[in-house]
């Protein structure tokens, strides 16, 4: 057996946590494979809508095993707090979640030191969702994290400690303050004692004995391919490979283990925070697909910025990635416009290329070609029969350009509201 990958293919928000959701009852196995709580998967069902930030999205389904890996980066409150809510609406979540113990910690310091470094940035800040991660992932390729197995060890206490007392001189130094973190502590160590409560494990046999007895296994990318640290937007990305490659080092899986690797797209595209976006909308078009796409950040509220769909970013991650099958969402967004535009190529500095460049913040000109909207409430629809020919010809553009099928189109928020389409 070989593990699927779904991830992510602009800057983040596609609705990969729904397409999870929806593909579920085909595997064994739903495993996070990078990121932190700076991930916000929606989900919404039965009139009910929740969001995941560090657990995957599987776990609303019939009983299927859900993994958090060792390339995720975990904040012990926030977790508890989302694994509590999810208990009180009945998952028996100690039973279907497992985490990894080589998953390093974001300490209550972590959090203090995101927002000192954002704050020294001025007008050149990252947009960070001031979670910690940065500054957790940093430990981490010092070799000063602090990891989830360390809390079995009876020195683990002292561990916390000393990178305390590394990070409260790094703020001190920063700051000129020595925060008083002891409140918060209190509650980093509740949280522990709680995470205690489930099976701690090493992710990398459970995946790759699964695969031997097999067992399906899905791995569940954050954020999105724009935002890898190597080849997305630097340095307006996020701390980890959010690409396919981080699905191997994030999990513990070969290269060659890797199957269908299912690229997420918006029918548009979006972006929070920082950084560049070459087809964002300015005008009363882009403010039209943030309100009907109800665009703001699912973990921080900020709106966030809207423009045309993006070809030449597309073919990039695509390519990256190895993507095997499209799944675009938000299709319905774009109900109610007379023209919907894509972006098939950049002109830069009066030269027109298709291929992504290593800077797309300034002297970008998107080269758009314009198609009619299909001016049709597609919410309701069931199968793709009923698609408006001017929404099958978009499509179709879509996938000649971008040589790979769309195998999945979203139609609205609820699972429901998915149409599989024939190959």
């Amino acid at each position: 057996m070989k593990v699927d990958v779904l991830l992510g293919l602009q800057w983040g928000d596609e609705g990969k946590g729904k397409v999870v959701d929806v593909l579920t009852p085909q595997y064994d196995i739903i495993a996070r494979f990078q990121g932190g709580p700076n991930a916000g998967h929606t989900l919404e069902f039965e009139g009910k809508k929740y969001v995941l930030r560090s657990i995957p999205s599987g776990i609303f389904q019939h009983g299927q095993l859900n993994i958090i890996g060792n390339g995720v980066v975990l904040d012990p409150i926030l977790f508890k707090g989302e694994a509590v809510d999810l208990e009180k609406s009945g998952i028996n979540i100690k039973e279907v979640l497992k985490i990894s113990k080589k998953v390093h910690l974001i300490l209550p310091t972590h959090r203090l030191l995101d927002a000192a470094y954002e704050t020294l940035k001025g007008a050149a800040k990252i947009g960070t969702t001031g979670k910690g991660i940065g500054p957790t992932y940093t430990d981490k390729v010092s070799r000063d994290g602090l990891r989830l197995g360390e809390c079995l060890n009876s020195n683990f206490k002292e561990k916390y400690e000393a990178a305390k007392s590394r990070h409260l001189r790094l703020l001190k130094a920063v700051t000129g303050e020595e925060p008083n973190v002891d409140e918060l502590e209190q509650q980093w160590f509740d949280a522990i004692n709680y995470i205690k409560e489930f099976e701690l494990i090493d992710s990398e046999f459970v995946i790759n004995k699964s695969l031997n007895e097999g067992k399906s296994v899905l791995c569940e990318g954050a954020q999105g391919s724009l935002l890898d640290v190597d080849f997305g937007s630097y340095p307006f990305v996020t701390s980890s490979n959010t690409v396919c490659a981080g699905a191997c080092a994030g999990l513990g899986v070969a290269p060659n283990k890797i199957g269908e690797v299912y690229g997420i797209f918006k029918a548009y595209c979006t972006r929070v925070g920082s950084g560049p976006f070459p087809t964002e909308l300015f005008d009363e078009t882009g403010s039209k697909i943030r309100a009907i796409g109800h665009e703001y950040g699912a973990v921080t509220g900020r709106e966030r910025r809207c423009g045309w769909i993006d070809l030449v970013a597309l073919r990039y991650t695509i390519m990256l990635n190895g993507v095997t099958q499209l799944i675009m969402m938000k299709s319905d967004v774009l109900d109610d416009f007379e023209e919907v535009r894509v972006c098939n190529s950049y002109k830069i500095n009066g030269v027109e290329t298709q291929d992504f460049p290593y800077s797309i913040e300034e002297n970008i000109e998107p080269v758009y070609t314009s198609f009619p909207g299909w001016k049709t409430d597609m919410t309701k629809f069931k199968s793709e029969d009923e698609f408006p020919q001017e929404f099958k010809n978009y499509i179709k553009y879509l996938e000649t350009e971008l040589n790979v099928p769309i195998s999945i189109v979203s139609v609205g928020p609820d699972r429901e509201q998915t149409i599989i389409r024939k190959k």
